[in-house]
């Protein structure tokens, strides 16, 4: 089980996701990998705040910021406007903690 942001960000060598992870997490593993839509899979059917706000981020990495608007709605968060390492980080440290 994942636990902390640096073990998080460690299991990114490995092959896949641990399997316990949340699909919001597993969201966030793909995209840190560079695959934007096994990420946009794991979260597109998903009808928790938890994931709508990956899925907003994720919209967000893809310049869609239209569509990442209705998802930070819908997840209760605000838009993001930093930097995109940083919410991801960011989203990172709130689901690992909840």
């Amino acid at each position: 089980m994942v636990v902390s942001v640096a073990e998080f960000k460690a299991s990114l060598s490995e092959g896949s996701p641990a399997p316990s992870l949340e699909p919001p997490l597993a969201g966030l593993w793909w995209v840190a990998r560079g695959d934007w839509d096994r990420a946009h899979r794991m979260v597109q059917d998903e009808r928790t705040a938890e994931a709508a706000w990956v899925h907003a981020y994720l919209h967000r990495v893809e310049g869609d910021l239209g569509n990442a608007g209705y998802w930070y709605r819908q997840a209760g968060q605000p838009v993001a406007t930093g930097a995109l390492d940083a919410e991801w980080e960011r989203i990172a440290v709130a689901l690992l903690a909840a």
